[in-house]
């Protein structure tokens, strides 16, 4: 590996926790924070070398930022600091949001609150939209790219094809289409790749970490047994973080798509508050499954006790397999890289995201805006969203349009958009527009 100064645990601890306390912005923010700290500041880590980790944990799935921040942590001292560097990423925003969704839950609907989180609603279309074209730009290379995408989009408005069911479905035409292609020169097998341990040493650490990760979800499943919440939180969340590639709007579309369609933990509006509290706190963006853990034990009949478990289950289960994809798969990483069939599935899933997110941003927008969504059924089992004119809201469409607009065009930080959204959806209320 390439370091300069290597620090001490200490040091390393230290600097980990002031990433996690000021990691606003979302994955993008994150990566830049985590470069200026410690590749040019710190000088712990060389630009090569943080530029291949970042490629790597683009690969895996689940959020991308904190497994980064494990893998620099690994780096400069080994396991140990791999768990520490990825624990602090997370655990400053993870306190916020569990004390947020608690007053959420508990005052939520007093009228300034409930006035603040009508505001915030247009932020988070906003944000959506942003990661929309963001991913765009990215995805849309090559002739498959555009069907592909279409496709992801239409399988899941129109026929509520599961998430996982799209992902796998991409990654097999990608496949298929690197089986067409004559194969190129076999690429060079550099660095870290070099250097990998033996297999069965990654085979040990893969499994120390799984049982780690599974254990809580165990334990629930022989104690309460598989309908209770707790398991079924854990179970959800297990499942999302082995498929969701493509970033944090991925894993919401998918977390939306069980959440509140297939188990109804909690309704459309709920889910976009808590994406609103996500995008406020420091830390991934995917703290929202936090919350959303959070609402489904309340709403179990438990109490703050069995909704604090269900939280709890719901970040461990999100975030402890990252520390499997590290621990794991980063001594391997240049030979992932280097292989075509590889790069050619999750080019595809790439694609497939960007339908994920414009059907999630399509999504957002019809309950944003509109105050009754239902569906009209179709020929061969399709369904397509059908909104009540009747409950448009004219004060809503208004602030998503200025979101979008001041997110996009002049380039507004998330947490000043957040705050004047809150701020416009209370004047909106005091003067009775909604």
């Amino acid at each position: 590996m390439t370091v300069g100064v290597r620090p001490t645990l200490r040091e390393l601890t230290t600097v980990s926790f002031k990433v996690g306390c000021l990691g606003f912005g979302g994955p993008a923010g994150q990566i830049a924070l985590m470069h200026r700290i410690f590749v040019d500041e710190k000088k712990w880590i060389d630009e090569e070398r943080y530029l291949h980790a970042l490629s790597y944990c683009t690969l895996l799935p689940g959020p991308e930022a904190q497994q980064l921040a494990t893998y620099v942590g690994w780096l400069l001292h080994g396991v140990k600091g791999g768990v520490t560097a990825g624990a602090l990423f997370v655990l400053p925003g993870a306190v916020v949001v569990f004390a947020l969704s608690w007053v959420y839950i508990t005052a939520g609907q007093q009228p300034f609150v409930a006035a603040a989180f009508f505001g915030i609603r247009a932020a988070v279309f906003a944000l959506v939209l942003e990661a929309m074209i963001r991913i765009g730009k990215r995805a849309l290379k090559g002739p498959a790219a555009w069907p592909i995408a279409i496709s992801a989009f239409l399988a899941l408005l129109v026929w509520r094809v599961p998430f996982p069911i799209v992902i796998v479905a991409a990654g097999m035409v990608g496949l298929a289409s690197a089986a067409g292609e004559r194969s190129g020169a076999r690429a060079q097998i550099e660095g870290i790749a070099t250097q990998s341990p033996p297999a069965w040493r990654a085979i040990i650490t893969a499994g120390a970490w799984g049982a780690a990760w599974l254990a809580p979800l165990g334990l629930s499943y022989l104690t309460l047994g598989p309908a209770h919440v707790l398991t079924r939180v854990g179970q959800l969340f297990s499942t999302l973080a082995v498929v969701t590639f493509g970033g944090a709007y991925a894993t919401l579309a998918f977390l939306k798509q069980e959440a509140v369609e297939v188990h109804g933990w909690l309704t459309g509006g709920q889910m976009i508050d808590g994406l609103g509290l996500a995008e406020t706190t420091p830390g991934p963006l995917v703290l929202v499954n936090e919350f959303v853990g959070f609402i489904a034990g309340w709403q179990g009949g438990g109490g703050l006790a069995l909704a604090t478990l269900c939280a709890l289950m719901a970040a461990w289960c999100t975030f402890a397999p990252s520390f499997v994809w590290i621990f794991a798969g980063a001594p391997f990483a240049e030979r992932l890289r280097s292989n075509r069939w590889a790069n050619a599935a999750l080019k595809a899933i790439t694609a497939a995201v960007l339908g994920v997110i414009a059907n999630l941003a399509l999504w957002f927008a019809l309950h944003v805006v509109f105050g009754e969504v239902g569906a009209v059924r179709l020929p061969f089992a399709a369904e397509l969203p059908l909104p009540s004119w009747s409950s448009f809201q004219v004060a809503a469409a208004l602030m998503c349009a200025i979101a979008a607009l001041a997110l996009l065009r002049f380039k507004v930080g998330v947490i000043t958009l957040i705050l004047g959204s809150a701020i416009c959806g209370v004047a909106v209320r005091i003067v009775g527009l909604a």
